[in-house]
This record gives structure tokens, C-alpha cells and sequence, in this order.
């Protein structure tokens, strides 16, 4: 016989329900299709529950995005205290994040992201999650790479990885070339292992040649 749950280990169970349906909604049908009605059924739970532990649907995307957050996060960090010390715990401490933050979590925070251009109590309660994102990667390189690297090194790791996740992200959301997504990744593992040996200076790396981007400049200079 299962023992009783007490009323506020019920409570915590119907927010998670909530939570994991929120999700569900967001990765299968999109936030322009995520409805709170649609939320309550897939968590079995009535809108009056909902809204006890929720005021607002905005309140409840965010929440639900920094409950997926911090699950994967927690997965990444006991993951990555088992690498071995060293250069190495770093370039595999990116696949980690790579896993992690390209899947589901990805696709909902999208969504929400998109949604959050226009519609400001959204984007308002949205901010402090993807702080938390920052500061959890921020922690993860912290513990990798140990206490003798500089702190701004760490961050300039911190926010182009974040950028760079949520670029290759997209990327494969659109259905991009997923060699060429590997491809970068691999490049921005060197970029870092570079400067975590040289203690945030990087050398001089051979161009890859002109970008399209870099020749139109050239011509602007010109005229």
C-alpha cells in the first residue's frame, strides 16, 4: 500500500504536471497554439488548480522554461564531474552543453523568445530565466576549468557559447546542414581549448579567406 502524500507534496506534484505539459505544448504545437485550456488537459488538472499555482500564462511559461532549465542543467553538471581534469574536460564539457541545450529546451525557449518580442509581460518574466541560463553555464565553466583561469576569460567562454548554441540551434530547427553545424562546433571547441592554454590570449589563426561580408566592407571602403 502506497503511503498518503501529504497536501504539499500533492501541490508540488500538480505544478510539475503543469510544468512538463506547459513543454509538451510548446516543443509538439507552439506557443501561438499553447493555450492554458490545452495545458490543463494534458496535465489532467482543472483550471482552478492552474490557477493556484500560476496567475498569469506568462507566469507559467517562464516557469515551466526554468523548471526544464534546471533539470538539464543539473544533468550537465553531474555529468560533467566525471570528466578527468584537464584541457579535455572542457572541449567535452561543450558536447555536454551542445546535448543538452539543442533539444527540447531549445525548441520551448525559442518559442518563447519569438513570443516575448511583443508581448512584454512575457518578456518580462522571461528575462531572469535566461539570466539563470547564463549563470549556470557560467558555474559549469567555472568548475571545468578550475580556479587558476582568468574571470573574464570564463565569461567571454560563457556568452559566446550561449550564442552560439542558440545560433546552431536554430540552425538545426530550420533544418540546416548538420555537418556544417559539427563542423563549427569542432572549430569553437579549438577556439576555446586555445585560450583556456593561453590564459585568454589567443595567437594568430590562418583565415579561412574572405567572407562575403568582409569583401562588401572592402567595398565600402573603397568608394
Amino acid at each position: 500500500m502506497k503511503p498518503h502524500r501529504t497536501q504539499a507534496e500533492r501541490s508540488e506534484h500538480t505544478r510539475e504536471l503543469l510544468l512538463d505539459a506547459t513543454i509538451d505544448c510548446l516543443v509538439e504545437v507552439g506557443y501561438a497554439r499553447t493555450t492554458v485550456h490545452e495545458i490543463c488537459l494534458r496535465a489532467g488538472v482543472s483550471r482552478g488548480a492552474q490557477q493556484h499555482h500560476f496567475t498569469t500564462k506568462a507566469e507559467l511559461m517562464a516557469t515551466a522554461l526554468e523548471h526544464l532549465f534546471e533539470r538539464l542543467s543539473q544533468e550537465v553538471l553531474r555529468a560533467a564531474e566525471r570528466l578527468p581534469p584537464g584541457p579535455d574536460r572542457i572541449t567535452k564539457g561543450i558536447d555536454l552543453l551542445w546535448r543538452a541545450y539543442s533539444g527540447t529546451l531549445s525548441t520551448a525557449a525559442m518559442e518563447l523568445w519569438v513570443a516575448a518580442r511583443t508581448d512584454p509581460e512575457l518578456r518580462r518574466v522571461l528575462l531572469p530565466v535566461d539570466r539563470g541560463l547564463g549563470h549556470a553555464t557560467l558555474e559549469f565553466f567555472r568548475r571545468g576549468a578550475g580556479a587558476d583561469v582568468d574571470e573574464r576569460v570564463l565569461e567571454r567562454l560563457l556568452l559566446l557559447s550561449v550564442h552560439l548554441t542558440r545560433g546552431l540551434a536554430m540552425d538545426a530547427m530550420i533544418g540546416g546542414d548538420a555537418d556544417r553545424r559539427s563542423a563549427l562546433l569542432e572549430e569553437w571547441k579549438a577556439i576555446v581549448l586555445e585560450l583556456y592554454k593561453g590564459g585568454g590570449q589567443r595567437s594568430a589563426r590562418p583565415s579561412l579567406g574572405p567572407t562575403a561580408a568582409t569583401e562588401d566592407d572592402a567595398r565600402v571602403r573603397e568608394t
